[in-house]
């Protein structure tokens, strides 16, 4: 089965790179050429570029993450948005504009105007898979506005999260087709997986990995930066060519896990969510109504409305008044964190605004300002200090995490908030993010200000719409068409209608949009005319049963919060619609349907440009490799051997490291002594110490891991063992992650430990000194360490 599976992703991968050959012919040379330069005639055609329309707009698309309607202040939430406030003062806030309920896939709408399925976006870049809809990587059919603005006279920019890249094409020498600068961007700062630390991120500048330029011991953040790089990129630009318009897509790590924020922040809001979820739905969703966000009569949703044979537990919302006072004190914190995050960000984003004012550009700069999702139910019922455990199938303990509670939202913690969380903000609607059946996970804010374009001042607009939507709205502002072919290869048309028409409409005008599929983990919905059909079936639950599901029938136009089942009234309604969405998903690419849980998916072997094999080896000083074509040690046991030339009695630093504080392990020595810390998921750092002193001279030093069984959630258990050249220098007890250390960033890296440090024993980036490493090798193979020890050994003394 499993050779089937990459037989069919290499057949889909060669699909996709085949269809992209199509060339466009060089054009025929027109001057005259003769023997001497001056006899000749030159062509300059090849020089000229494409200029904009005279007085064209600038565009300026903010992208957050996991946030839902009922969470920001322009939509009646408690968190503070004083530049979105703004902004939105200064236009149109739209009340209905949905996405596809997860990263990866709403960003490919936004950046194509084609559905996520047709972009094969159907998942997070990690979850790819063989089959067309899913294989998480721009097709050639599907041209990148940024593309079509750039050959049409837009300088293009993008700053921030990506996640538009499969995870094996991360590395240095990895396929780069995918990657911001060949999808049609001028530059590229930010980072391209789903998520990072903010105080020590994955940073990516164009095509190359880099270093962050300063650490948070001097005030860094990546909000900061990211704004801080967007004002040099747009002054960079108008310096050089001042008459040509710029097209910027903003994305912060905002508010994805990690919630991580400035103390000061932090404490603004401290006690503001003590009165908890379920308080906080009751009382947001008058003053949303209030604000002309929802009608009169909109009715509060259940907090666990999936029936007991589809609901998945870890998106169970447990009773405020159920918990215990020190649940309440810890939950209510971590959405002060949450809180302190996106309004720190928002001032970030300000920054960049003032920009534009003081430098004359704010009136003709067309500004949407959106999120990706809805708020992320990944934190589990309650909470977690440490995401990752999520992807690691482990589970919180509130004793380790109340133990935290005061470095909330600093660079110790990795934290997500609770489950009533992410439902109290995607007040009134069910769920939140991933399900794609319910305006929990789909509905999202969207304000939209051009003060030169648009008449209107501080309006809201009731119009249905959908991420697909932008690009056609863009492109009818600035007057220019996606064409039908593309480099040669004919174009899928857009999936989306332009929402240009209601910058001169009334809030209630009839919505030109007809038709939206959904389709996310498992969940699906089909949206019609103001009818929404939904299929009752929880994602990453691994039920299957497709055929099964019990569907639902709502009138959203009449009732947004989908709270009223009219599927037993009106049968033919909901037959009709089912049908729709059958011919929506056949046409998209959105089957098969898949479920499967999150560490089914992530652990899925993927076929790589490298073969599998069971020893790596590793150079030092080389950029970070990436967990995803990195040495695979999770479930196994393994070894890691390397040769070094201790030259300083006084030797120490980093000889590998993989991962971070919040999971991963180290070998270094400190203080004279060889150490191997394994950091299990930021629970505990286990550790073991040689018994004697590193000694000058050349050494094959190493650890060796013995599976011995799968503990209580699947992780390993076994026995460490610590070595300086043959000898073994201590022992003792270990358990092992089964997932991932990260779900991207922190990569493999040999001689230092590149962003936050796997121990608390030495600082990052821990360099190696006062020897060589000449190289080091992880093997998982069933050879024994004698044998590794011996080969590397003999290599030593080559040297």
């Amino acid at each position: 089965m499993k050779t089937k599976i990459k037989s069919l992703f290499l057949a889909v991968i060669a699909l996709v790179a085949f269809s992209g050959n199509g060339q466009e012919k060089t054009p025929a040379f027109k001057g005259v050429v003769k023997q001497d330069v001056r006899e000749s005639t030159a062509d300059w055609t090849p020089f000229v570029r494409k200029k904009a329309p005279e007085g064209a707009p600038n565009i300026l698309f903010i992208l957050y993450d996991d946030t839902g309607l009922a969470a920001w202040s322009p939509y009646g939430g408690r968190i503070n948005m004083p530049t979105m406030d703004k902004l939105a003062a200064d236009g149109l806030t739209y009340t209905q504009w949905h996405t596809v309920a997860l990263c990866s896939p709403t960003r490919s709408c936004i950046n194509t105007g084609r559905n996520h399925n047709l972009n094969g976006m159907g998942s997070i870049t990690e979850g790819a898979n063989g089959f067309p809809g899913y294989s998480c990587q721009l097709p050639p059919q599907a041209a990148t506005m940024a593309q079509i603005l750039n050959d049409n006279g837009w300088s293009t920019f993008w700053l921030g999260k990506d996640h538009n890249v499969p995870e094996t094409d991360l590395s240095a020498g990895a396929n780069k087709s995918q990657w911001p600068l060949q999808q049609g961007y001028d530059r590229f700062y930010g980072f391209i997986g789903g998520e990072t630390n903010q105080f020590y991120p994955d940073l990516t500048e164009d095509n190359h990995a880099i270093e962050q330029p300063y650490g948070p011991e001097k005030g860094y953040h990546l909000s900061k930066d990211l704004a801080d790089q967007a004002i040099k990129m747009i002054s960079d630009q108008k310096s050089a060519n001042p008459s040509k318009p710029w097209f910027m897509w903003f994305c912060p790590g905002a508010n994805h896990a990690p919630h991580q924020a400035p103390a000061d922040y932090i404490a603004k809001y401290k006690g503001k969510f003590d009165d908890g979820y379920d308080a906080y739905r009751k009382w947001v969703l008058p003053r949303m109504i209030e604000k002309g966000i929802l009608p009169k009569d909109t009715k509060l949703t259940n907090f666990n409305p999936m029936p007991a044979d589809q609901a998945a537990p870890g998106d169970f919302v447990r009773p405020w008044d159920k918990l215990t006072p020190d649940e309440k004190k810890l939950f209510s914190r971590l959405c002060e964190v949450y809180a302190a995050f996106s309004e720190y960000t928002d001032v970030q984003i300000g920054r960049i605004i003032d920009h534009l004012k003081a430098t004359g550009q704010y009136e003709n700069t067309i500004i949407m300002y959106a999120s990706d999702n809805g708020a992320s139910g990944e934190g589990s019922p309650s909470g977690s200090v440490n995401e990752n455990k999520f992807f690691n199938g482990y589970p919180d303990d509130l004793v380790e995490n109340m133990k935290l509670i005061d470095e909330l939202g600093g660079p110790n913690t990795y934290e997500h908030y609770p489950t009533g969380w992410a439902a109290a903000l995607s007040t009134p609607f069910k769920m939140f993010k991933r399900y794609s059946n319910y305006a929990g996970g789909t509905e999202c804010p969207l304000t939209i200000t051009w003060p030169k374009g648009i008449k209107a001042r501080g309006e809201v607009r009731n119009q249905y719409h959908h991420a697909v939507d932008i690009v056609p709205t863009i492109l009818e502002i600035v007057g220019v068409e996606m064409p039908k072919v593309y480099k040669g290869v004919e174009q899928y048309p857009l999936s989306g209608v332009s929402m240009k028409y209601t910058f001169d409409a009334t809030p209630d005008t009839p919505t030109q949009k007809h038709i939206q599929y959904y389709t996310m983990l498992g969940t699906r919905a089909i949206w019609q005319d103001g009818w929404k059909a939904v299929a009752v079936h929880a994602p990453l639950t691994d039920k299957g049963k497709f055929d099964q599901d019990k569907w639902e029938l709502y009138h959203v136009d009449v009732d947004r919060s989908e709270s009223v089942d009219l599927a037993k009234k009106n049968p033919d309604k909901l037959e009709a619609l089912k049908k729709v969405y059958d011919e929506e998903a056949k046409k998209n690419n959105a089957y098969p349907l898949d479920d499967r849980t999150a560490t089914q998916i992530l652990t899925v072997e993927r076929p790589k440009e490298e073969a599998e094999k069971d020893s790596y080896t590793y150079y030092p000083h080389t950029s970070s490799v990436p967990e995803a074509v990195a040495v695979n040690v999770r479930g196994k046991s393994y070894k890691i051997i390397a040769n070094v030339e201790i030259k300083d009695a006084n030797a120490s630093g980093v000889i590998f490291a993989h991962g971070s504080r919040f999971g991963g392990h180290s070998l270094f020595i400190k203080d004279h002594k060889l150490y191997y810390v394994y950091n299990f998921l930021g629970i505990t750092q286990q550790q073991l110490v040689s018994s004697e002193s590193v000694k000058v001279g050349k050494l094959t030093v190493g650890m060796e891991f013995i599976k011995e069984k799968a503990g209580e959630h699947n992780e390993s258990i076994g026995t460490a063992k610590l070595y300086v050249n043959e000898k073994e220098v201590a022992s003792g007890s270990m358990k092992a992650q089964v997932g991932k250390f990260t779900l991207v960033g922190d990569g493999l890296c040999v001689g230092y430990d590149s962003g936050d440090p796997v121990s608390k024993l030495y600082s990052s980036p821990g360099e190696f000194e006062g020897g060589e490493i000449a190289f080091v090798t992880v093997s998982t193979g069933k050879e024994k360490y004698s044998d590794l020890e011996m080969e590397a050994a003999r290599a030593l003394k080559k040297e």
